[in-house]
């Protein structure tokens, strides 16, 4: 019989699932249909095997037989195989066939991660096509709020793990340094500078100006770099210089916050050089050339009616003026022509509404809806001591993302961050993410992988050496219903991770993290390792091994150490 690996045991199961079907088809005189799938699912009540299939039920009037029927015959035919893979294979209820796992197949599963050098789980199921993951791009007007952290733990994670299904990954941010944001941002500044030096009245405060503290910053840093030379300078001819002063001080923080956080990007896009690359009009020609933008009233418009939307767009106003929404089409056309075969945008939930604007932007210009996806990040709800910690944007008090990592660690606040959905709301708990017990979920799964350090150090201090081959000495160390659960869970990191990849949905990584994690701890609380039966004490030596390999893997993935002591 050739190899199986462990983690692949479903498609095993479903090859001699099918040939087992064939053979009872064949003897009715009948083929089964082309591209047949039998699904192999995991039981969720134990008692039920390991694996099951209720393909007998399914194909039951196909084959003209009773379901149980069906389901023996099949069972019949599997027995013949004589897999070590299966220990039984038993009839359940109305049909279902059940597959009780052998002790080689728990076998393989260690001698795979144990072989695998660090790879186990990694797959090609991107084949090294390009993509690019747009995420954070916080206007350079504020220090990185907290919603913004949350998005960027969510774009980071997502890019590892697209890396590690295959992808090749490209990390962008983009600087949102045009438009009136900017120009508020330095009359902000610039109104703060007269403040401070007693000439307020010189330079009203604009009513739609940022209020946080750090604007007054922002003018002491202008005072300290120019002293008063701009209180008898026209506010017109000074804007330019506080709107450039104050955006590239706060870019530099975002960075500074961002590199903290271990978030790295590959690429800074400013967006004002797509006005200096002629980008935007460039764009705009080319969409008027594929028939999706017109002249009117003065405007160019963007016919958003043949995309199914209620009505065209602005893109260019009747006062020269471009909308966001033309220098996005060209920002994304721009990506595109670097080579990207897919781009993946991570916007704030309030955009919601703007996701099927932009994917009509997109085939506009030549693209497939489907080469844009959008990852929407939901806000975070901030709570000490079962309490929501108050925030208001408005006013410009708001938690800094700067404020929690000098609080909680850059462990527990990614970890935190990527413990929802991006798209569903979260409850952030501070004191819970500093506490030091299990009650905590990242200190739980870093424990886990800190014991098994523990372990393995006293195996070395007495000089106990894990079986050359990765080939465990001894199957009854593979004993247990805590085991089976532990192994299982083991095989199913690579499966978990193509799916986590192909959904976009980078926190399954800390459901899969916790539940491995908590298999080991029981594991660990059931079965004697050091001092054990020498066999038993090398098997269970290398299966904790293998655990340490995963779960180090799924806390490189989330970006959070894997400490060796704790």
């Amino acid at each position: 019989m050739p190899q199986v690996e462990g983690s692949q045991i479903e498609a095993y199961l479903q090859s001699a699932l099918l040939k087992a079907f064939e053979s009872v088809a064949a003897k009715k005189g009948k083929s089964l249909p082309d591209g047949l799938s039998l699904e192999i699912e995991r039981p969720k009540r134990e008692g039920q095997g390991d694996r099951a299939t209720s393909a007998a039920m399914q194909q039951a009037k196909f084959l003209g037989l009773p379901p149980r029927g069906l389901a023996a015959e099949i069972v019949t035919e599997l027995n013949s195989a004589e897999s070590d893979l299966i220990e039984k294979i038993e009839i359940a209820g109305p049909g279902f066939i059940n597959f009780f796992l052998s002790k080689k197949w728990l076998q393989n599963v260690v001698r795979d991660i144990l072989n695998a050098d660090g790879a186990y789980g990694a797959s090609d199921m991107g084949s090294g096509r390009k993509v690019q993951v747009e995420f954070v791009s916080a206007n350079p007007t504020g220090p990185l709020h907290i919603g913004h952290g949350r998005g960027a733990a969510v774009g980071d994670v997502l890019a590892n793990l697209l890396s590690f299904t295959g992808w090749k990954v490209e990390r962008e941010y983009y600087i949102n340094d045009a438009g009136l944001q900017m120009e508020i941002l330095g009359r902000s500044t610039q109104s703060r500078y007269f403040e401070l030096q007693g000439r307020g009245d010189s330079a009203p405060f604009p009513e739609n100006g940022y209020k946080g503290d750090y604007i007054y910053d922002l003018a002491r840093d202008a005072i300290k770099a120019e002293g008063g030379r701009f209180l008898s300078i026209p506010l017109a001819e000074s804007l330019t210089w506080f709107k450039g002063f104050a955006g590239d001080i706060i870019l530099k923080g975002i960075r500074g916050d961002l590199q903290d956080f271990g978030v790295n990007f590959d690429v800074w896009f400013s967006e004002s050089s797509l006005y200096t690359r002629n980008l935007v009009s460039e764009t705009m020609e080319h969409l008027k050339q594929r028939d999706y933008a017109f002249e009117a009233d003065g405007a160019v418009w963007f016919k958003a009616s043949d995309f199914e939307d209620e009505k065209d767009r602005v893109l260019i106003r009747n006062n020269g003026a471009p909308t966001y929404f033309a220098s996005d089409i060209a920002y994304h056309k721009e990506k595109f022509d670097r080579g990207f075969d897919r781009v993946i945008d991570i916007w704030g939930a309030d955009h919601h509404g703007y996701i099927p604007r932009m994917k009509a932007g997109v085939e506009a210009i030549g693209r497939k809806p489907e080469d844009l996806d959008v990852l929407l990040i939901q806000f975070v709800n901030l709570v000490r001591n079962g309490v929501q910690v108050p925030m208001s944007t408005r006013s410009g008090q708001f938690i800094t993302l700067r404020d929690v990592l000098n609080e909680v660690g850059v462990d527990a606040t990614r970890y935190f961050f990527l413990m929802r959905r991006s798209d569903s709301p979260l409850d952030f708990d501070l004191e819970l993410a500093k506490r030091q017990s299990s009650d905590n979920p990242v200190f739980y799964v870093q424990y886990a992988h800190a014991r098994i350090c523990s372990v393995m150090r006293e195996m070395k201090e007495r000089k106990i050496e894990l079986p050359a081959g990765a080939k465990i000495p001894c199957l009854d160390a593979l004993a247990g219903e805590e085991t089976r659960k532990l192994v299982d869970c083991l095989a199913a990191f690579p499966r978990e991770m193509e799916n986590a990849s192909r959904e976009l949905e980078p926190h399954a990584i800390t459901i899969y993290v916790s539940k491995l994690a908590g298999y080991f701890h029981s594991f660990y609380n059931t079965n004697r390792i050091l001092g054990a039966e020498p066999n038993l004490e090398a098997g269970r030596l290398m299966l904790a091994e293998a655990v340490r390999i995963v779960l180090g893997r799924c806390l490189a993935l989330l970006g959070i150490s894997a400490p060796e002591r704790m």
